[in-house]
């Protein structure tokens, strides 16, 4: 009895366990849950055969079992790196132009501030029904951002995503989204749960990057620890071709090995405090404003008509423009003057915009300004008041 008992038991084991085998069978993989969303099957279809064929150009296996993302804010690139064995070293795919970026060098640290943050994540959200064609979500705010950024309203929602627009997200076009949807969904469905995503604040390799960075450096010093960071795991990975561990110390601060950190340092800028600027005291020529009529049969012109006009604002605007704070790229600054009857130029000044220093570079410019042909009123020669805006610009 004991025997048929046995012998039963084993039976139903062997019939439970293919049961259980055959019901595994059917479970639905990553990559076709993704198919099941008639938007991203037609993708997969479109896509495939043409990133099988640049895998087999560039002497890569289709389809990659590993990816990595980093992407470089200030130079609007994102790069992708794939591989197929754990043991193997990440090679270059491809890299994407960035199509919109927004605020600044630094990482996010509340809701709203438009920044798109820095450091390190993964993806963990594939939206196949994104406003932006497709999107990617980051881990956004890790465990740094959570202890780093405001409490209460760190802000959320960063994804890479298509459609060329921003508000603090990764933005490529929606072919590149669809390009790297594939990739990444092949990648989740071979067992690659956490897709990296490093974000820099700069191609470190890029000297005119470098420069830009050492001079936010200056005026941020603060922000100098994260970039040694950031600079060091982004010359580890191009020495080696390995993504580094990682981690998270108690005040949010990321921590790596001494290899890591051996692999580049950032060095804190003496932040170099600029002398204060003196405006320019200027005298102003008596005129009575009275004389200037309210209309006039013909307006004052520049020698040389517009154009040449024109081209001396674009001169004063980029001379003024080396005169503007490191941030700043742009200023809109409004002059007033008056060309008098005789065609000179009187008593220029700034209405509004620039500072004092690029300020002085256009009324500078403004004051050696040749005689206009003046203004006629009556068939006479008239004085008259001009406003004039000039767009300094790096």
């Amino acid at each position: 009895m004991k025997k048929i008992l046995l012998i039963f038991c084993f039976i139903s084991s062997v019939i439970i366990g293919q049961s259980q085998t055959s019901q595994n069978n059917f479970q639905p993989t990553f990559i076709n849950y993704q198919r099941s969303f008639p938007k991203i099957n037609d993708i997969i279809k479109r896509k495939e055969d043409t990133l099988a064929k640049q895998f087999a150009e560039k002497g890569l296996v289709w389809p990659a079992s590993y990816i990595y993302i980093r992407s470089f804010k200030y130079d609007s690139q994102m790069e992708v790196w794939v591989k197929n064995d754990k043991k193997e070293q990440y090679k270059l795919f491809k890299t994407y132009k960035i199509c919109a970026m927004a605020g600044t060098l630094g990482p996010k640290r509340i809701q709203g501030d438009y920044q798109v943050p820095e450091g390190f994540y993964y993806i963990n959200e594939f939206n196949p029904k994104s406003l932006y064609h497709l999107s990617l979500g980051l881990n956004y705010p890790n465990p740094s951002d959570q202890l780093l950024s405001d409490s209460a309203q760190p802000g959320g929602d960063i994804y890479i995503h298509g459609s060329c627009v921003t508000t603090g997200c990764i933005p490529i076009t929606d072919g590149q989204v669809e390009e790297l949807y594939v990739l990444a969904a092949n990648a989740k469905n071979r067992g690659q749960d956490f897709i990296p995503v490093h974000i820099f604040p700069i191609q470190f390799k890029n000297k005119r990057s470098a420069d830009y960075l050492e001079n936010y450096l200056r005026s941020f010093p603060s922000y100098y620890p994260l970039a040694n960071t950031l600079k060091s795991v982004y010359y580890y990975f191009d020495k080696y071709h390995e993504v580094p561990l990682i981690m998270v110390d108690s005040k949010g601060d990321y921590v790596i090995d001494d290899e890591v950190k051996k692999a580049s340092i950032v060095t804190a800028p003496v932040k170099i405090e600029k002398k204060k600027y003196e405006k320019k005291i200027r005298p102003e020529v008596h005129f009575d404003e009275k004389e200037i009529p309210t209309s006039v049969n013909k307006l004052p012109v520049y020698p040389g008509g517009n154009e040449a006009f024109q081209t001396f604002l674009q001169k004063t605007g980029k001379d003024a423009a080396a005169f503007l704070p490191e941030e700043q790229h742009t200023a809109y600054v409004q002059v007033e003057f008056i060309v008098d009857k005789t065609g000179k130029i009187i008593n220029p000044r700034v209405v509004k915009g620039g500072n004092d220093e690029a300020n002085d570079v256009i009324l500078d410019a403004f004051e050696k300004m040749p005689l206009w042909t003046p203004a006629i009123r009556l068939e006479q020669n008239v004085p008259m008041k001009l406003k004039q805006t000039v767009v300094v610009g790096k």
